[in-house]
């Protein structure tokens, strides 16, 4: 029985994860592919580093030459990151008939269909697993589990430094910079966390998960993107008074062959099972013609969950080799791009303002919603600290995005208007 060999690109926190679990749980590996796996080069930046894992110094290279250029290695594992540099370098792998698995959700939202056209031409499997939400097998389920059903919706908490935040801030009551500063300090936020709480890296993840449970190619600029980082303890107090929780969501949803992808902040009910998603875990929910609502939920992130994604890859990987059938599993998109307009996305919406305190306020607000058919679900109205100003919070009935932004235009022109202070999308209805 020939061994299977790897070249791992990256050896940090994911890196070690593969290690790992390649090193012990060899047998349930062996059971499960019928031969060895070991991995014959990695592809680190320095030598001499203290690693997380006790690896042979001859495994290790700082050349990448000698892994994608190696006729002897099989498969190549991508868990180094980057876009432009690292495109090139598998392409090159896969021009030398190398499968790859791949953790890099920025390079597959990117040039993903690139590469798995290149790939299936040179008769190579590349699997993505991990690219979305860790230890979850959403990708697996999306393409194999659900194939041969029709996917009309996918919403998910797809990123878990901003479900972190979020948690903090809901459950204690604390400002989002100071959340922030101990997100940074556990571990949970990057030193420069712009990509996580300005929803860029949900978006990417977005791009895949449209295009697998749409088969329809979504590119980055098609996703209306909004972070978390102008969200107040304030909202999310009177959502929760309302019967909300606030989530920073990836909504994907297709009606008829029209669709819509975003990421934004979201109240959902307290009874929704996404609700209750804490602190740094993921969590997609997607709902399909046949299947009805299903829920797929875990670590979204960490060296082993993720590593778990990635050494499942590449089970599959290797019995495709066995069955030589490699190359196959990519499927071009289907369907065509075609992307609603904003009068045919359709939402209610929360929404928090700063008015005079003056007779007939409310009345001018309310004339302009129903000047484009909107009514409320549920209206507050409350004192604030500021003399002579009134707060009103309330979430409308759903409503066009085309007639909500609309009627936000018509509101800042109001002279009994003071602020719009918060507007969020909300899904569903709470109690109450």
């Amino acid at each position: 029985m020939k061994a299977i060999s790897i070249g791992l690109l990256g050896l940090g926190t994911v890196g070690s994860g593969v290690i790992k679990i390649i090193e012990n749980h060899q047998d349930k590996l062996m059971h499960q592919v019928g031969c060895p796996i070991q991995v014959k080069k990695v592809l680190v930046q320095e030598l001499g580093k203290e690693r997380a894992v006790k690896i042979d110094e001859s495994v290790l290279t700082t050349d990448v030459n000698e892994i994608i250029n190696d006729p002897g290695i099989d498969v190549v594992i991508e868990v180094m990151g980057g876009v432009e540099k690292t495109r090139e370098l598998l392409l090159q792998a896969i021009e030398n008939k190398k499968h790859i698995v791949t953790a890099n959700k920025d390079l597959m939202a990117i040039y993903g269909s690139e590469l798995l056209r290149a790939a299936s031409a040179n008769g190579c499997d590349l699997f993505y697993e991990a690219s979305v939400a860790g230890g979850i097998p959403i990708i697996r389920s999306l393409v194999d589990g659900l194939a041969s059903d029709r996917i009309t919706k996918l919403m998910g908490i797809v990123n878990g430094t901003t479900n972190y935040i979020l948690t903090k801030m809901t459950q204690e009551g604390l400002a989002y910079g100071d959340v922030l500063k101990e997100a940074q300090a556990l571990g949970y936020a990057e030193a420069n966390p712009a990509s996580d709480v300005e929803g860029l890296d949900a978006a990417r993840k977005m791009v895949i998960l449209a295009t697998l449970g749409f088969s329809m190619k979504v590119d980055l600029d098609d996703v209306k993107t909004t972070g978390i980082t102008k969200v107040t303890e304030e909202d999310l107090h009177y959502a929760k008074q309302l019967g909300y929780t606030m989530k920073l969501l990836g909504i994907a949803h297709r009606d008829g062959e029209r669709v819509e992808v975003s990421v934004q902040p979201t109240l959902l009910p307290h009874s929704h099972p996404l609700a209750s998603v804490h602190n740094e875990y993921n969590a997609v929910y997607v709902y399909g013609e046949a299947v009805g609502e299903t829920m797929f939920y875990g670590p979204g992130a960490g060296s082993l969950p993720t590593a778990t994604s990635i050494v499942s890859d590449l089970v599959g990987v290797v019995k495709n080799m066995r069955l030589e059938v490699n190359g196959s599993s990519a499927i071009a998109p289907q369907h065509e791009k075609n992307l609603k307009a904003p009068e045919e996305i359709f939402s209610k919406y929360f929404l928090r303002l700063h008015v005079k305190d003056e007779v007939g306020v409310f009345a001018e607000i309310t004339s302009v919603f129903a000047k484009h058919g909107v009514s409320f679900e549920k209206i507050l109205q409350l004192p604030v600290k500021e003399k002579g100003v009134a707060e009103i919070v309330l979430v409308t009935h759903k409503a066009s995005l085309k007639d909500y932004e609309e009627i936000l235009m018509e509101l800042r022109d109001l002279k009994a208007l003071k602020e719009v202070k918060s507007s969020y999308r909300v899904e569903g209805s709470a109690g109450a």
